[in-house]
């Protein structure tokens, strides 16, 4: 396994290392490595410790930001709140593809998502436009990243008056919790099990997971039903 493979899967499952935490890991692991390296690394990659959030998420200070509404709410029923976060994933040849998707909170039901080999806005809209038509969130939470508080995206958000737009503290990726586990669920089952040989691949190998995901994977927090079976309760 290469190297940047071991650190993204340290990352996935300690968001909060930094490089030097990493660094100290992968020696733990058997791999000997400077913190100066592993921290080039994380830069290419664009991760770092969630003190500092992923740069999947770089704010741009000229767009718009929303206060964080779910602080202490009660969620009891799909649609209630909807999340949103990008994530990487990696293929053959250290090629890095970029991962977005809308989930039901309550139900962990994964709404749409979307594969991209850029970070543009266009891919998170496409997700976001996907799951509108099959319903309407109370709430939409995401973190300041510019794709999520681009204009084009607010403004179909904005579209449908019926729905708050929340949006994550600065650094504070577990305000988005249920998506960031989600992201570790699809690492350690899809990912990090398949080698992708191209953008194709990935994206039927996801599609093929996510399917499984929804409607066959029993999630004990549901008591082992399925997210598809909560959600279309």
């Amino acid at each position: 396994m290469d190297l940047m493979n071991q650190i993204d899967k340290i990352y996935t499952e300690q968001p909060y290392y930094g490089r030097i935490k990493i660094t100290e890991q992968l020696k733990r692991d058997g791999t000997n490595v400077n913190h100066k390296r592993v921290g080039r690394l994380m830069r290419i990659m664009g991760i770092q410790a969630i003190i500092s959030r992923k740069n999947t998420s770089k704010n741009n200070p000229s767009h718009m930001k929303y206060p964080y509404l779910l602080n202490g709410l009660d969620i009891k029923y799909p649609n209630q709140v909807w999340g949103t976060d990008i994530t990487y994933v990696r293929a053959d040849n250290k090629i890095w593809f970029y991962l977005v998707a809308i989930l039901d909170w309550y139900s962990r039901y994964v709404i749409s998502w979307k594969l991209s080999n850029s970070l543009s806005v266009d891919f998170c809209l496409a997700a976001l436009t996907e799951a509108l038509k099959i319903a309407l969130p109370c709430i939409h939470n995401s973190d300041q990243g510019s794709q999520f508080t681009s204009e084009e995206y607010l403004k179909t958000l904005r579209r449908h008056e019926a729905i708050q737009i929340s949006m994550d503290g600065r650094g504070r990726c577990f305000d988005n919790i249920f998506t960031e586990r989600l992201w570790r669920t699809v690492k350690y089952e899809e990912v990090y099990l398949n080698s992708y040989h191209s953008f194709t691949e990935a994206e039927n190998s996801l599609k093929r997971y996510f399917q499984t995901y929804n409607t066959k994977r029993l999630h004990q927090s549901l008591n082992y039903q399925t997210p598809a079976e909560i959600y279309f309760q």
